[in-house]
């Protein structure tokens, strides 16, 4: 039997329909509260708080993967309440934390890489940052290497992509089988003939919510800017930062909850007994 996509989202929108006021405390907390802790350090319009920004996006990152893990834990069993969601998010966030900081350590590697490639050919990087981001001030890179460099990221990205979705249910394995690194191994197996489908479902997704996201926010900013006065853009950027994370907020939770049942789907076609932190299977 294989796992079709179209159950998966039929048993998204029940779970959605049925336990959608438990779900939104966790969604608030993960991808709104986030935002306005951010918002309270380092007001919108204030400058450069270079420090600041640091610590509150250390803090998103952890309250989005405790939120996750409390999403799935809602989304994947009908008799888990809130409260038991909340201490599995906070029972598997240690393993969880760990699994993601190992994809961020082989990410931080791929991206050093180019780097490397221009400071070998004497890029001068203290112009590229005094540039700001503009063309015209960024110093020129040798064009067989722009080309080189052009051809890694193209392959970065599509490496990226493969690795997105191949690893999708990777944090509900960390929550569902006790499993550490060997969540790795267990997501390529429940995801194994799946990959073209998951790459469909996951650029509809980000399209989707980068139109959605990128309408709120214009029209929000645009009806703001003419209620507030031209006075007042920090005021205006705050308020549209906060609404453009409500709207992620409730895309997010619809993507964990379809993560979460697709892992019910698939491990009931590739079942495994319980396995140790290491992903080793425990007798």
């Amino acid at each position: 039997m294989t796992v079709r996509i179209g159950s998966v989202w039929d048993s998204t929108q029940q779970v959605l329909a049925g336990r959608a006021g438990m779900l939104v405390p966790f969604a608030a907390i993960g991808f709104v509260v986030p935002v306005l802790i951010q918002l309270l350090l380092v007001p919108a319009g204030s400058g450069p708080h270079g420090g600041l920004m640091t610590v509150s996006t250390i803090l998103g990152a952890l309250l989005g993967i405790w939120a996750q893990l409390a999403i799935m834990a809602l989304a994947t069993h009908p008799a888990t309440t809130q409260a038991d969601a909340a201490r599995a998010g906070w029972r598997r966030f240690p393993a969880a934390l760990g699994v993601a900081l190992v994809l961020g350590l082989a990410f931080m590697v791929a991206i050093l890489i180019p780097m490397v490639l221009l400071g070998a050919s004497g890029f001068d990087f203290a112009q590229a940052v005094a540039a700001n981001g503009n063309p015209a001030l960024m110093p020129p890179i040798p064009s067989g290497l722009g080309a080189i460099l052009g051809l890694y990221i193209l392959a970065l990205a599509l490496v990226a992509l493969w690795i997105g979705v191949r690893f999708m249910p990777l944090y509900a394995v960390v929550l569902n089988e006790r499993r550490g690194l060997g969540a790795y191994r267990r997501s390529l197996t429940l995801t194994r003939g799946m990959t073209w489908r998951l790459i469909g479902v996951s650029l509809l997704f980000l399209i989707v919510l980068f139109v959605t996201t990128l309408a709120v926010q214009g029209v929000t900013g645009a009806v703001l800017r003419l209620a507030l006065g031209p006075d007042r853009p920090g005021i205006v950027l705050g308020l549209v930062g906060v609404l453009g994370s409500i709207v992620t907020a409730a895309f997010m939770t619809l993507a964990y909850v379809f993560v979460a049942r697709l892992y019910v789907a698939t491990a009931a076609e590739h079942p495994a007994g319980p396995a140790t932190e290491d992903g080793t299977p425990s007798l």
